[in-house]
């Protein structure tokens, strides 16, 4: 059931789930990939939940993929005499860059950066926006704000600003440090938060190169109106509610998941919705209903995956989160309305010769209903393509690049395998492509297996071919 399973489960790990028994125990509910929150935890915390990582997917005989997560950049205001104070609705109240401890009329807020990018009538939130400030003026080291939303603050609450493009990198001194470790360890994915800009990702692509995908965690209101050109030079999205929920408004965030998986399916990278989605989990071991119905409704618009957060990471039942997710991932996929959805939101294909025969591979699984589809793929740009489509049926993935196989644990509806075979011809590979349908129990004797590859072999883009096989295993 889980090998036929399209939606994707990221877990992620923290006290609660970083032994060896527990992630055994969590791959075998479900998970695909593990995200290591970089937000927390030391470089030796991570190293060894990498290692246990790697010696659980030998054991479960899967590819695992790893996903590190930067911190990014934390605004935060200083500290306060006593450690607290509380701001009063229709206050003024004054942000500096003053480091004396602040009270109930100014604190110390220790990033320029904001200062040199406000406007008059824009509005600070403190504390994920538990508190709201609006800016009626302001200098290079000062903003004198009026307080719309009062309450309790405390040291080092952090700072939103909705609306405003920082002058500021997603990549921190700790990041840099954070990055360079992670890529020795062989993480599979980045995820990089505080993503604003298109060129916010040319600067970790400058810096990582191949040796991991990129992933734009999708927060600022700023990135969504460059959704398309940030998906065009990422890998793939996560659709990062928590942030995001914070600088917009609540009653906006549905519309724009829907948009941003819609715009991510459209162009072919993995789209993860996060946050929250079985927060009840933390210390119940059954979900709300609306939990519940918060996952089924990004496998209902064809999410590649959905995440756990402090469910795995930190609450007492991590387990039970992932096999309740598992459990309504089963239930949606097994309702025809799910298949006729994502029919329905199948956007235009691309005029390319790999994705016409993508798309081609998706007709000929809903006419011949074949057991499995296979896709040959060295970087991961077949099944990708493949995957785009939404076919009918489970896509193969074999490719000579166990750190590809990896990473393709995040697409939708790919089951990489990796492989070590020497493959000399196109009847080699259909010998091959049926061979481990059969031994991975996708398909048995007399189904139809299609096959898709790149000629000449290696070719990265190169997909040009679509084969039609019927197994035969009378010897």
């Amino acid at each position: 059931m889980k090998l036929l399973r399209r939606a994707r489960i990221v877990a992620t790990l923290g006290p609660a789930s970083s032994t060896s028994e527990s992630i055994r125990a969590l791959i075998k509910a479900g998970v695909d990939v593990f995200r290591l929150n970089f937000s927390h935890g030391t470089h030796e915390d991570h190293a060894k939940r990498l290692a246990i990582i790697r010696e659980a997917e030998h054991e479960a005989g899967r590819p695992i993929g790893v996903l590190m997560d930067l911190q990014g950049p934390k605004l935060r205001v200083g500290r306060f005499t006593g450690g607290r104070t509380v701001l009063e609705a229709g206050q003024s109240f004054r942000l500096d860059l003053d480091p004396a401890q602040g009270n109930a009329s100014r604190t110390n807020l220790p990033h320029p950066e904001i200062f040199a990018a406000l406007e008059k009538g824009v509005d600070l939130l403190l504390d994920d926006g538990k508190l709201r400030l609006h800016v009626d003026n302001y200098g290079p080291d000062f903003a004198q704000t009026t307080i719309l939303v009062g309450g309790p603050l405390s040291d080092h609450k952090g700072v939103n600003v909705p609306g405003v493009v920082l002058p500021i990198s997603p990549l921190t001194a700790k990041d840099l440090i954070d990055l360079d470790f992670g890529l020795s360890l062989g993480v599979d994915w980045v995820a990089l938060s505080f993503v604003q800009r298109p060129e916010d990702i040319a600067q970790a692509r400058a810096i990582i190169g191949k040796r991991a995908w990129i992933m734009a965690k999708l927060e600022k209101p700023a990135a969504i109106e460059h959704l398309d050109s940030i998906i065009d030079l990422v890998d793939g999205v996560m659709v990062a509610r928590g942030d995001l929920g914070v600088e917009m408004p609540p009653q906006q965030v549905p519309v724009l998941q829907q948009r941003i998986v819609r715009a991510a399916r459209a162009a072919g990278r993995p789209v993860v919705v996060a946050t929250q989605m079985l927060e009840s989990m933390i210390n119940s071991p059954v979900p709300t209903r609306a939990e519940a119905s918060d996952v089924a409704t990004a496998v209902y618009s064809g999410a590649d995956a959905v995440m756990l957060s402090a469910e795995s990471a930190s609450g007492q039942y991590p387990v039970q989160a992932v096999a309740m997710m598992e459990s309504i991932i089963g239930e949606v996929e097994s309702d025809p309305a799910w298949r006729i959805g994502l029919d329905a939101s199948h956007g235009p294909t691309p005029a390319s010769t790999p994705d016409a025969v993508c798309c081609a591979l998706r007709r000929v699984a809903e006419l011949l209903e074949p057991a499995a589809t296979v896709a040959y793929t060295a970087t991961g740009f077949s099944a990708l393509r493949a995957s785009r489509e939404r076919p009918t049926t489970p896509i193969l993935a074999l490719t000579p690049d166990l750190a590809t196989a990896r990473r393709l644990t995040m697409a939708w509806g790919v089951h990489a395998v990796p492989f070590n075979a020497q493959l000399d011809n196109v009847s080699d590979m259909i010998t091959h492509a049926t061979l481990i349908a059969v031994q991975k129990e996708m398909a048995g004797d007399q189904d139809k297996v299609v096959v898709i590859a790149g000629l000449p072999f290696g070719c990265s883009g190169s997909t040009n071919l679509l084969h039609i096989a019927t197994i035969n295993t009378a010897p």
